[in-house]
């Protein structure tokens, strides 16, 4: 049995997708569902054995329920990824102290653990984008959220769990399974939104003058190459410790608006507004993972480029699909 917590979310369900591509369907989700997102929506195309709240799960694998289980792995996705969230308390024990306890269990019965990390680590990547476990300390997360992500990196580093299991600094990540996330879905997903809607597409603008607006640069990754990405290491002997997920290429918001509007067959329409005041000092203008470490163990994929991503996105739009519905694929 595989396990994937977070199985609902977006790169929680498409790595369901992706274990059913590979001929995989023993597979326990783990989510909260809730009463008032759509995130159901995405488990509905996919096969999987079972789903459980994350409440009852915890409480069973602190409870020992789980001990002797035939367990392949660990797809450790679950957790709050709202960069605005600033509740600390909820963050320390969602996403720190559940990874803790899961890390613990599957390496405690020798499991192969896999977790989500976030380039939100890198804070405004000043100390850069490397994957490289001996300077994690040197990083200052610029939201509670990275924090909360980065609180278990150094964790796991200290009491050399690093050494077998494997954390993965996911870039920006978008695809057709986000449209539950509300104001964290992609500003891809709200291209599609805004254009079909009114034709044009807001963009913030620039308040650091190295900067036009629209020319802030990011690592845009699809979440089709994530899922290859994250089962390539999985699948990999020599795949621990922490590893960039993401295309490698800083691209700006106006290329991405531009491969939009070009996806659905409209003229660029792109209308510049301010930045919430509260967003200004948090924000990042530059994101690029480094992917030498991830190609180092002899994976030579590149990441799907901007235009067909975002063409191949628009699709699902366009019909109502989601990853694993028979019609799309």
């Amino acid at each position: 049995m595989f396990i994937v917590t977070g199985g609902s979310g977006l790169i929680g369900s498409s790595l369901v997708w992706g274990l059913n591509r590979a001929g995989i369907d023993d597979i326990l989700v783990v989510d909260h569902l809730g009463n008032t997102t759509d995130k159901w929506k995405n488990l509905a195309p996919l096969r999987f054995s079972d789903y459980m709240e994350r409440e009852t799960f915890r409480e069973m694998l602190r409870a020992g329920k789980f001990a002797g289980c035939r367990i392949e792995g660990v797809l450790h996705m679950g957790a709050c990824s709202a960069t605005t969230e600033r509740d600390a308390s909820y963050l320390i024990d969602n996403n720190f102290k559940y990874t803790c306890e899961l890390a613990e269990f599957c390496i405690g019965a020798g499991i192969r653990f896999l977790y989500a990390s976030s380039c939100a680590t890198y804070g405004d990547g000043s100390r850069g984008y490397v994957d490289d476990e001996s300077k994690i300390e040197e990083l200052r997360p610029m939201n509670m959220y990275g924090y909360s992500k980065q609180l278990f990196d150094l964790w796991a580093k200290r009491r050399g769990y690093l050494k077998s299991i494997t954390g993965c600094k996911f870039s920006n990540v978008y695809g057709p399974n986000e449209r539950h996330k509300g104001n964290m879905r992609s500003v891809v997903c709200r291209a599609f939104e805004q254009i079909t809607a009114t034709g044009k597409l807001q963009l913030f603008k620039s308040y650091r003058p190295e900067y036009a607006d629209g020319e802030q640069k990011r690592d845009f990754l699809y979440v089709k190459d994530a899922v290859r990405m994250v089962l390539n290491l999985f699948n990999s002997s020599s795949a621990a410790g922490l590893f960039n997920i993401g295309s490698g290429r800083a691209e700006t918001w106006n290329a991405l608006a531009r491969a939009s509007f070009a996806a659905l067959g409209r003229p660029v329409m792109i209308e510049y507004i301010e930045m919430p005041e509260s967003l200004r000092d948090r924000y990042q203008y530059y994101t690029r993972a480094e992917m030498g470490k991830y190609h180092a163990l002899g994976f030579a994929d590149e990441a799907t480029s901007l235009e067909e991503a975002i063409a191949d996105y628009m699709g699902y739009m366009q019909t109502g699909h989601y990853l694993g519905d028979e019609c799309v694929e």
